[in-house]
C-alpha cells in the first residue's frame, strides 16, 4: 500500500520504519516543524531515507483546512493515513482523502480517557488496567470506531514513563503495523465505540495539577505517579511552587524526620533519610524521591530544607576541564543551541530519548563514565549537570554522612571508638522511648557506656526495614560474583581493623583479647572469605 506517515516523535519514526521494512510505500511524511532549528525524530528518519518530509506549523484555521497544505497532501496519493502519536488537528478533508481512510493510535481503551493527556488519567483515576487502541480516526476526539485493543496491567506505582517504556512504547509499535497489514488483507474491522463509559479528560498543563490535600493518601499518590514526569505536580511552600516526583505508597511506620508545614496538607509533612512523607485526610502516607525547585533545580527529597552542600564550586584539574568541554559539545549536538550554564535540557526541547542519547556521549567522551537517567532528570540546568559528572568521575556520591553517636576509650595501648545507638534501616538511632541500659565489663564489672534499649516500636521499625530490604534492597537482585566481592571487602575491612575489633570483642565479652584476636574476629574473617567463595 501507499502510506501516508502523519505524526511525530521516536514513536512516529519507528512505526515509520516497521512500516517501510514491511515492503509498505511511504509516500510521504507530515510531521511538526523543527524546534530551535532540531528535527523530529520522524522527519529525521524520512529524511534519510530520502522519503518527502512536509512540516507544517498548522492543518487547519479557525477549523477551516488550509487550501495549500490540503492540495499538498493531496499529490502524494496514499491509500492509507497512520496517525503515530499525531499532536496536530488534521481536517476531514485530509482523513477521509485515501481509499483506505486513516487510522490512529491512541494511548489508552477507548472510549475511556479520550483526549490528549490519557496516559496520565488512567494512572490518576487509579485504573488498574490500561492499554493503547488503534481506531478509524473521524470528525469527533477519539471517537471514530475501533480497529484493534491491546490491554496490559497497570502497577500501583507506575508512572507515565514506566507503563509507556514497558508496555504501549514497544507493543503500540508492533500493533500500528500489524493493524496495517489487517487492512491491507481486507480483514481490519471497524467496531463502534460505545458511549457507555465515555471518558473526556482535560489535557493536563502545568496551571491545571496544582494538588488538593484533601484527598486520601492513594489518590494523592495517583495524582502526583500520573503527572511525573511532565507536567509535573505541585504546591506552594514559602511562596514558591515546588514539584513533587517519585510517590509510592508508604506502608511503614510513620519515619522519624523533620517536620514541615505545607499549606493545605492535614499534618505536617516529615523530611527523612529516604524521602518526604506526606499525609492524606485518612491519615495515610505517600513518600516522595524528588523535589523540583520553582528554579528548575532538582533535589533528593530527603535533602529538602537542609543546606546543600553540593552548591559549593569544584576546582577543576585540566583534565576535567577538558570533559565539561566535551560534555556541552554533547548538549549543543543534542539541543541545536548554545550552552550556557543556566541552559535547561528539557526547556530546550530535550526529550526522553535525548536522555538515553546524551548518557552514551558522556560514557564515549568521559572515559566510560556510566550515569543513568535519573543524573539527567535531577540535573536539568547544564551548570548542575557538569558538576553531576565531575562528582561521579571522581568517584563522589551525592548521599548523607553516615554519623553515629559514638563512645570513645583507650584501651590495650590504642584509640578506639564504636557506636552506642541501636542500628535500623542503615542508621543509628536512640531506642523510640529513649530508653538505655549499661553495659558491664564483665573482667572488672565496670560500665562501658549506656546502650539504647529497643522496645516494641523499634522491633516494628527493624522488621519493616528488613521486609523492604529483603524484597526490593539491592542484594536480592545483585549477581553472586557482586555478593562474592563485598562479602570479600567486608573480610578485608574487618582484617584492616582486627586489633580494634578485638579489643572491643574483650571487654565486651570478657575474652583474653589473643583469643578474641584469633578466634572471635579471625575465624569470622576467614568465615566470610570462605562463603565469599563458595558463590
Amino acid at each position: 500500500m501507499k502510506i501516508a506517515v502523519i505524526g511525530q516523535s521516536v514513536f512516529g519514526a519507528e512505526v515509520y520504519k516497521l512500516l517501510k521494512s514491511q515492503g509498505h510505500e511511504i509516500v510521504g511524511v507530515f510531521t511538526v516543524p523543527d524546534v530551535n532549528g532540531k528535527a523530529d525524530p520522524l522527519g529525521i528518519a524520512a529524511g534519510a531515507d530520502g522519503v518527502p518530509v512536509f512540516k507544517y506549523k498548522r492543518w487547519q484555521l479557525k477549523k477551516q483546512a488550509v487550501p495549500e497544505v490540503v492540495e499538498e497532501y493531496k499529490s502524494v496519493k496514499a491509500d492509507l493515513n497512520v496517525l503515530p502519536f499525531c499532536s496536530q488537528f488534521i481536517p476531514s478533508e485530509v482523513i477521509t482523502f485515501p481509499k483506505h481512510k486513516s487510522i490512529i493510535y491512541h494511548p489508552s481503551l477507548l472510549p475511556r480517557h479520550r483526549g490528549a493527556s490519557a496516559i496520565n488519567w488512567t494512572l490518576i483515576e487509579g485504573d488498574t488496567t490500561g492499554g493503547f487502541t488503534i481506531f478509524w480516526a473521524d470528525d469527533g476526539l477519539d471517537t471514530g470506531p475501533i480497529l484493534m485493543k491491546r490491554k496490559c496491567f497497570v502497577d500501583h506505582n507506575d508512572t507515565v514513563d514506566s507503563i509507556y517504556n514497558r508496555f504501549l512504547f514497544p507493543e503500540g509499535i508492533k500493533a500500528m503495523g500489524e493493524s496495517v497489514q489487517m487492512i491491507a488483507d481486507g480483514k481490519a474491522p471497524q467496531i463502534t465505540q460505545p458511549e457507555e463509559g465515555a471518558t473526556y479528560d482535560a489535557m493536563l498543563k502545568k496551571d491545571k495539577v496544582q494538588i488538593k490535600w484533601d484527598q486520601s493518601a492513594a489518590a494523592l499518590h495517583n495524582f502526583i505517579r500520573g503527572c511525573d514526569k511532565s507536567p509535573g505536580a505541585w504546591t506552594q511552600y514559602n511562596g514558591q511552587k515546588i514539584t513533587f516526583y517519585g510517590a509510592k505508597l508508604w506502608n511503614r511506620l510513620e519515619p522519624r524526620g523533620t517536620k514541615i508545614e505545607i499549606p493545605g496538607c492535614t499534618k505536617p509533612a516529615i523530611v527523612h533519610k529516604n524521602g518526604m512523607i506526606l499525609f492524606g485526610n485518612d491519615s495515610k502516607m505517600v513518600n516522595i524521591s524528588q523535589i523540583q525547585h520553582e528554579s528548575g533545580k532538582m533535589i533528593r527529597a530527603a535533602k529538602f530544607g537542609k543546606e546543600d552542600s553540593s552548591q559549593s564550586k569544584l576546582e577543576l584539574t585540566p583534565e576535567e576541564v577538558q570533559m565539561v568541554t566535551d560534555v556541552k559539545e554533547s548538549w549543543a549536538g543534542i539541543l541545536n543551541v548554545e550552552v550556557e550554564d543556566s541552559t535547561d535540557f528539557f526547556k530546550s526541547g530535550a526529550g526522553s530519548m535525548d536522555v538515553v542519547r546524551l548518557i552514551e556521549e558522556v560514557k564515549e567522551h568521559c572515559n566510560g563514565l556510566q550515569l543513568v537517567n535519573d543524573d539527567v532528570y535531577m540535573n536539568t540546568v547544564f551548570g548542575d549537570f557538569s558538576e553531576c559528572v565531575i562528582k561521579h568521575s571522581r568517584g563522589i556520591e551525592d548521599k548523607e554522612e553516615f554519623t553515629y553517636d559514638a563512645v570513645e576509650l583507650h584501651v590495650n595501648k590504642m584509640d578506639i571508638r564504636f557506636p552506642r545507638q541501636v542500628f535500623i534501616d542503615n542508621e543509628f538511632v536512640e531506642a523510640a522511648d529513649g530508653n538505655t541500659f549499661d553495659t558491664i565489663n564483665p573482667n572488672d564489672e565496670s560500665v562501658i557506656c549506656k546502650v539504647a534499649k529497643s522496645g516494641k516500636e523499634d522491633v516494628d521499625r527493624a522488621v519493616e526495614a528488613a521486609k523492604e530490604a529483603f524484597e526490593e534492597g539491592p542484594w536480592g537482585s545483585m549477581n553472586a560474583r557482586d555478593r562474592g566481592a563485598l562479602m570479600y571487602r567486608l573480610a578485608d575491612l574487618m582484617e584492616e581493623n582486627k586489633e580494634e575489633l578485638a579489643t572491643i570483642e574483650s571487654i565486651d565479652s570478657g575474652a583474653v583479647y589473643t583469643l578474641a584476636l584469633k578466634t572471635h574476629v579471625g575465624m569470622s574473617i576467614d568465615t566470610f572469605r570462605y562463603f565469599a567463595g563458595l558463590v
